[in-house]
This record gives C-alpha cells, structure tokens and sequence, in this order.
C-alpha cells in the first residue's frame, strides 16, 4: 500500500514537471496537460508547416512583403529547378544586397530554400511550394469585391480535397460556420428595416446563393461517398440544412422590401422620395460642400439713436391727416338671399322609375292584365323610350327588387327593393328598333304572386 502511494505521488510529482518544463502549459490553466487537447495534438503534427508561415508573416508588413516577393519571384520560374547566387541577383537586382541576403537567410533558416552546397546553388523546397499554392488560392478567390459572400476560398478547399478523395470534416465545418454567419448576417439586416442595408445584403445573398448551387453538386458527392465516415456525412447533412435556410430568405427578404416601399415618403409631385434624397446624399463624399453659397450673410441689426427717434415722432406729430367720416349707426337690414335646394337629377330619375314601377304593381291602373292574372311585360318595353344613359340606370336597379338586406333598410332604394315585381333575366339578346339602344337582353317583368296585395 505504501508502495503504491509513493508511485503515485512520484507519477505526480513527474507529471507537474513536465508541465512546467512545457513553455506552452503556461497558457494553460494549472493542471491541464496540453497534448490532452486534440486540437493541440493536430497543431504539433502540424508543427513544420506552421514555422513556415511563421518565417514569413513574423514582422512587420514590409518585411512580410518583402519575403513574399522573393519566395514568389523564385518559385515562378519554373526553366531550371536550381538558382545560383549570381542568378538570384539578377532575377531580383531591384531590391539593396542587405535586405535580399536577410531575407534568403530566414527562408534557408525555417526549410522554405534548400542550399544544395555541392553544386552551390538554392532550391524551391516541397514545402514551400504548398504553401504559396495555398497563399495563391486564398489571394485569388479572396477578393472582396468578387466574393462578397466571402464563401469561394472554403468551397474551392471542400472541392479539391473532395476530388482527391480527402476531404476533412474541418474543412466542411468551416464552409458550415461560414453559411450560418451569413444567415444571421441577413436575419440582422431584415431585422434593421433599413432599405440600404436590406439592397446590400440581398446583393450577397445572390453571389451566396451562387456558391450555394456549385456547393450542391459537392454536397450530394460526398454524401453519396461510402468511404467517408459518420461525421464526414454528418457534416455535410448540417450543410445542407444550413443551405436550405439560407435560400429560404428570398421571401423574408421581398417581403421587408414591400413593406419599405409601401412606407415609402415622397415630396410632393416631384416623383422623389426621402429614399432619393439619402442616396443622393451618400454619393458626395463632403457634405459641408453642398452649403456653400447656399446660405447668406446673417442679418445685421440695424440701430437707431435719439436724435432719429425725435425726428420721426416730430414728423408723426405735425403731419396733417385728412379725418374720414366714418358710418354712423348700424346698417340697414337685408333680406337672406334665397336659395333653392334642388334635389339631384339622379334622384328625380329614381323616384320617377319607383313611381312607374309602383303602377305596375298596381293592377287596377295596368291594362296588360287580364281576368286570368297578370301577364309578364317585356323589360324593353318598360325601360324605353328613354335616352342610353337612362335606361341603363333604370337596369342598374332592377336586382335590387325583392332583395331582402336591401328592403330592411331605408331609402329610395330599399323603397324600390319592398316593390311586390320580379324581375326574370335571360341569357338571349333581343334587337330594339330605337335610336338609343340597338339591343338590349330579353328579360321581364311580373307580379310577385307571395306579395301581392290580393294574397295578403
């Protein structure tokens, strides 16, 4: 038992050195062992690849282009695999000896040149080669103003290592984290109800959506890939997913612009809105400009001493003034004018048509009926003769008879609409000899048999 508690204080003891002993466990909190992360594990695997980059972004911007320039210059020619010294001063003679042996130096130093010392020349490493192939990808398909999705660099990444069958689940995470960025990027900007704004999120929903519809064919690839594994399909599932939300938005995206429109402010009849007026606005880059000559000299006061006060109520005081008799008492009563309220033409017409209506329902003062009942009067005959718009004002009216939400109103019309007739369209045409209307549709006219008075 003693032995086995001295061990283990021993193992700990041991394994606490080590974390002290490890630079980076200083970055760690107190007791965590570094190389238990997996994402450490897969950093230091990584470890040679990393010290390249750090041998050429370490430093100021200068020297990070400096660098650059040269690897670059180097590795683009591709005539003879080999520089010598001398060539390498005449490739680049543009740049001071000091700063181009500094530069071959820390590149020689973190594996980015080979000196082959035999033949005394430098070499592109292997390396080296990877690395600025990556820096070429991410410069050229990294350009913000022809991928403001910002989404091409990580599509290009998912595409190639899926064509060489290695594609990582990092990989499709970050295309994964990218797409959902940009969903919220656009719920936020939907959310603002600014119409700039909404113009230049749904600008990059449709280069998004772009890559969207390249990213599928990958999508559907890997998916349908029995060699990748559980998280390689569950990624890309996730993916998918995010894709379709993101599609989604075309809707969420019109229907905020419609609202903004229909809010929309203009000025007067000038056809502009406040929507102009911004965008006119943005577009000059000194606003202060637009004031001058705009605006005039302030007003200047202008005082007056005693002696012109004097001056001015002298004149007021001996100025002679005509005195006007003004009218004495009240004036003299008018009569109001008078004013005769017409009824409207309209109306006339209607009380007219409900009058001839009414002798009609009349059976006494009809002589189309008979002692075997009333018989049905063609529409023509009653509407006519009458001018065009008369007889189609009088037409107008003839569904409201025997309407029931109309009779238990009030007015003209609900008068018309209580009227014991019904009216009985057809379907046919019927030619009229007359100078207003040449033909009308056949319809008639009856006595409603439940309404009539004889039947009450």
């Amino acid at each position: 038992m003693i032995d086995i508690q001295a061990g283990a204080a021993l193992a700990a003891e041991s394994h606490g050195t080590a974390l002290e002993d490890d630079p980076l466990a200083a970055h760690f909190q107190h007791g965590v062992a570094p190389d238990e992360i997996e994402q450490v594990f897969h950093l230091k695997r990584a470890q040679p690849m990393l010290s390249a980059f750090t041998a050429l972004f370490h430093g100021g911007q200068d020297g990070v282009l400096v660098r650059l320039l040269v690897l670059r210059e180097l590795a683009a020619d591709t005539a003879s695999p080999a520089f010598s010294r001398a060539d390498i001063n005449t490739k680049l003679a543009y740049l001071i000896p000091e700063s181009l042996e500094t530069v071959l130096n820390r590149l020689r130093t973190h594996g980015l040149l080979a000196w082959d010392a035999p033949g005394a020349v430098y070499r592109i490493t292997p390396l080296a080669r990877n690395v600025l192939s990556a820096l070429d990808a991410l410069l050229a398909l990294g350009k913000p103003e022809e991928d403001d999705a910002e989404m091409g660099y990580l599509l290009s990444q998912v595409a190639g290592a899926q064509a060489v069958g290695g594609v990582t689940v990092e990989q499709l995470r970050h295309l994964l984290g990218r797409l959902v960025e940009l969903t919220e990027e656009f719920r936020d900007a939907i959310a603002s109800g600014s119409e700039f704004k909404l113009r230049t999120s749904q600008a990059k929903w449709h280069m998004a959506c772009d890559w969207v519809e390249k990213g599928s064919v990958i999508l559907r690839a890997i998916t349908s890939d029995e060699r990748a594994d559980a998280a390689t399909h569950k990624a890309a599932q996730a993916i998918g997913r995010a894709q379709s939300a993101l599609l989604n938005m075309q809707g969420m995206f019109s229907r905020a612009l419609n609202q903004i429109e229909r809010q929309r402010v203009h000025l007067g009849q000038s056809g502009l809105s406040t929507t102009d007026v911004k965008r006119w606005l943005l577009a000059h880059e000194d606003l202060a400009s637009l004031a001058e000559n705009a605006i005039d000299r302030p007003v200047v006061p202008l005082f007056g001493t005693p002696a012109e006060m004097i001056d001015v109520a002298e004149t007021e005081l001996l100025t002679e003034r005509t005195v006007v008799a003004g009218p004495k008492g009240l004036p003299s009563g008018e009569n109001a004018p008078l004013t005769i309220n017409d009824n409207p033409a309209m109306q006339g017409e209607l009380n007219d048509w409900i009058n001839k209506l009414a002798d009609f329902a009349n059976l006494g003062n009809f002589p189309e009926f008979s002692e075997s009942g009333p018989k049905k009067v063609q529409l023509h005959e009653s509407l006519l003769p009458a001018s065009f718009a008369l007889a189609s004002y009088r037409a107008s009216l003839l569904p409201l008879l025997g309407d029931a939400a109309e009779a238990s109103l009030q007015g003209a019309t609900a008068e018309l609409a209580r009227l014991p007739i019904r009216f009985e369209p057809t379907d046919d045409m019927v030619q009229l000899d007359d100078p207003e209307v040449a033909a009308m549709s056949f319809a008639t006219l009856s006595l409603n048999p439940e309404s009539t008075p004889d039947n009450e």
